[in-house]
């Protein structure tokens, strides 16, 4: 029976080879590492954060809160079946998560533990890529960042041609252009300012 060290092995200082720690190296070797407990958010599955910047205090408005955050959630490349489903009984369509514009509030309260508010920002209203239904709004909304007129700058990768899994529509056409075909000139920056 194979016997395992119940402590890490110890990691011989870098000095040993010849390198100097330089920058941050020494004051974050000086903390003990840390277990990890849990992440303090999760997104659906076939979805990806791409980009996140904080709110500057000219764009706080409601739903907005002082030291907020916009993420840029990129949607699923159609590899897998849709990650929502609509409710029973709704004509609705399913609230699939990606394609769109998140917020996270901090809770700030002195005192108390970190906790997250995170909802939805900006988002097409059938929570796909727009340009199957031919509308207008996100495709692959992939950095979001803040100008210094107090605006969000979204960029959009536009608009791209997948397996079709999630949603048929989107479908690459000629299966010689699978797995993923991007319509050039569909690239945009959208541009969200409070109101």
């Amino acid at each position: 029976m194979a016997s395992f060290p119940t402590q890490p092995p110890q990691e011989p200082p870098l000095q040993q080879f010849g390198v100097e720690p330089v920058g941050l190296c020494p004051a974050i070797r000086s903390f003990p590492t840390q277990p990890i407990t849990s992440p303090i958010a999760i997104e659906a599955a076939d979805s990806s954060f791409t980009a996140i910047d904080f709110v500057p205090d000219a764009f706080v408005a409601d739903p907005v809160k002082p030291g907020a955050a916009l993420y840029t959630l990129e949607g699923d490349f159609g590899f897998l079946p849709a990650n929502a489903s609509a409710p029973p009984n709704s004509t609705a369509p399913a609230q699939e998560v990606g394609h769109e514009v998140k917020l996270i509030n901090f809770n700030q309260l002195p005192g108390t533990p970190l906790a997250l508010e995170i909802q939805r920002f900006a988002h097409n209203t059938t929570f796909e890529q727009a340009f199957p239904d031919g509308l207008r709004g996100f495709n692959r909304p992939t950095d979001v960042r803040f100008g210094p007129d107090g605006c969000a700058y979204v960029a959009d990768y536009g608009a791209v041609r997948d397996n079709g899994q999630s949603d048929p529509a989107s479908k690459w056409l000629d299966p010689a252009d699978s797995p993923l075909v991007q319509f050039p000139g569909t690239g945009v920056i959208w541009k969200i300012c409070p109101m």
